[in-house]
């Protein structure tokens, strides 16, 4: 049995493909599993065929969770429960912990580090914190819960986030409990906002089967200073029909203005969002500014590439 927890693109037109596998070696699969369930990374081209795949795991049962891009490759992270063995090169300390593995863009890896929150620890998100001109990586943020098994802990059952740095050492951890607290509360996922906000969503409930939504956002002012503002962003960049112009600025009013690089003016948008979607189906190929005017006079520009 195999399962896809996750997929996404990668910085060549293909996409990397994280699976949870119970099957060993047969069919389209090249690689034997190590224990009960591993890892097991498919990278795929730009016309879907493999350019390679990868297991990970040790005896007993591994269950990847989640992918994400980094500047040296990729994160993959998920559960595991076992010890030293396989190719799996830390060991547990409680129960289910956090495994964590970097692999580079032809899947050698890296590095593999594990985190413990006591009992069984729940991995539901993962976002990565890169630089401005995205060349780099500063930090990793994890969100899940811990669930009870046998002993029960203070903190079982509550959200909890974990931040590292690029090369896996944990900065910090907390728990979040929000304006009130439940019984049992499961993270369905984290993400990070660009403002440096962390939005946690799952589910809260006094007693199973009555749940009900639950949503947390907080600011960090550690992570607000990794995150570099840009006033204007552009993307995607280069651009086919469509690109999104991402104001910096508080505002509440502002003119997006297009320019070809001899300085006509080819096009003017009024906007009142943070981010907003611009038609360039109808230029040519070749380079355009893009310039911003807030309502409190605050101006910006960038350029980009028409394909």
């Amino acid at each position: 049995m195999d399962e896809v927890e996750k997929m996404i693109p990668t910085r060549d037109g293909g996409a990397l493909l994280g699976i949870y596998s119970r099957s060993n070696l047969g069919g389209s699969k090249k690689t034997e599993n190590y224990g009960e369930g591993d890892y097991y990374i498919i990278k795929l081209n730009n016309e879907g065929k493999v350019e390679w795949e990868k297991n990970f795991g040790g005896k007993a049962d591994d269950h990847l969770k989640t992918l994400a891009l980094i500047s040296t490759g990729y994160i993959i992270g998920g559960e595991s429960r076992s010890e030293r063995s396989g190719n799996k090169t830390v060991g547990i300390e409680e129960g289910t912990d956090l495994w964590l593995i970097s692999l580079n863009e032809r899947g050698e890896e890296i590095w593999q580090k594990s985190y413990n929150f006591k009992n069984r620890d729940i991995l539901m998100g993962m976002s990565v914190i890169h630089s401005a001109d995205n060349k780099s990586s500063k930090g990793i943020l994890l969100g899940g819960y811990t669930q009870a098994e046998g002993r029960i802990e203070t903190d079982d059952e509550t959200f909890w986030t974990l931040y590292l740095d690029a090369d896996g050492n944990e900065q910090w951890r907390k728990h979040v409990k929000g304006e009130s607290r439940k019984r049992e509360e499961r993270l369905s996922d984290i993400k990070l906002n660009r403002d440096g906000s962390i939005i946690l969503a799952g589910t809260s409930a006094e007693e199973l089967g009555k749940e009900n939504w639950k949503i947390v956002k907080l600011g960090d002012k550690q992570l607000d200073q990794l995150i570099e503002k840009q006033d204007i962003k552009i993307y995607p960049n280069p651009v086919s029909e469509y690109t999104y112009v991402e104001i910096g600025y508080d505002f509440k009013e502002a003119d997006i203005v297009l320019y070809d690089m001899g300085g006509r003016q080819l096009q003017t948008v009024k906007t009142k969002n943070k981010v907003t979607k611009i038609n360039t189906q109808n230029l040519i190929q070749g380079a355009y500014l893009v310039t911003i005017k807030t309502d409190n006079n605050k101006t910006a520009s960038a350029k980009f590439i028409k394909k």
